[in-house]
């Protein structure tokens, strides 16, 4: 991933704000509780993070990637902003994170993948593992690419043809293995296409 993002870090925020639709909508519903936690899985740039940050003054972020180009940028980018001490950056696997090792917490009141399981080899696992960081009444937020369903199929061939330039994958089966992991671990699901199918918007809570 260091050598896909070497260069493309510096531009990543400008050029991916007109097609990574839903992830601000996920920011102002996150609302995690006076002196809560929140983890973004996969935080790139950490541009969702300054947002939610800067969105939940009260709230402490935390954020992994597995790139350490795009931790560099991030890291400037968050002293920038001036919130060096209320986020938190981590190199870390999004498929296989230990939250005690990496943050000195066993779970978090949110966690949220934006626009990353498209791009994670072993996606369910991501999934998996985030569901696992969630604290008791916590939830887990997802938004990435959906199929496109309700979209004409000219568009459908030419974004994902587009998006496969950038080792970007939509994945058809995420409402199935959202399903799946809130079975495994007793969570409820909600999940909500968007615009008509261009994003899906999945959330799993703890009670």
């Amino acid at each position: 991933m260091d050598g896909v993002y070497a260069a493309q870090r510096h531009i990543y925020d400008l050029t991916r704000k007109y097609y990574l639709l839903g992830r601000d909508r996920l920011i102002t519903e996150l609302a995690p509780p006076p002196g809560g936690t929140v983890l973004e899985v996969g935080c790139g740039t950490a541009r969702n993070l300054i947002a939610a940050a800067r969105r939940w003054p009260q709230a402490r972020f935390y954020g992994l990637d597995i790139s350490e180009a795009m931790l560099t940028t991030a890291r400037a980018k968050v002293a920038s902003a001036g919130l060096s001490d209320r986020i938190m950056l981590v190199q870390g696997d999004a498929a296989k994170f230990d939250t005690k090792a990496l943050f000195g917490l066993d779970g978090f009141d949110r966690v949220f993948l934006s626009y990353t399981l498209s791009m994670i080899p072993d996606w369910t696992a991501a999934i998996e593992q985030a569901a696992k960081a969630v604290a008791a009444g916590g939830a887990l937020r997802v938004v990435d690419f959906g199929q496109q369903e309700k979209l004409p199929g000219w568009w459908r061939q030419a974004l994902f043809a587009w998006l496969e330039r950038f080792h970007v994958t939509p994945r058809r089966e995420l409402p199935v293995a959202l399903r799946h992991t809130a079975m495994a671990h007793g969570l409820e699901l909600g999940f909500e296409p968007l615009l008509r199918g261009y994003a899906w918007s999945g959330s799993l809570r703890r009670g």
